[in-house]
């Protein structure tokens, strides 16, 4: 069985925002504007698009 991904861009920077929301972009693999990851989609992963989701699209959801 195939292991649904998504894709997350960054569209928010992070100065002047909490370290811990830093961590989390760094965390997911974005430490620059417009960058963009492909990752497992896992409830780890959706925990933490949410947390920075003032930060982060999702560009596109694969099952």
């Amino acid at each position: 069985m195939a292991k649904s991904t998504i894709t997350v861009e960054q569209t928010g920077s992070p100065i002047r925002r909490r370290a811990d929301q830093r961590a989390t972009l760094v965390g997911l693999g974005l430490n620059k504007m417009h960058r963009r990851r492909t990752l497992e989609d896992t409830p780890s992963v959706r925990g933490m698009i949410n947390k920075v989701s003032h930060l982060v699209t999702i560009v596109d959801a694969k099952d």
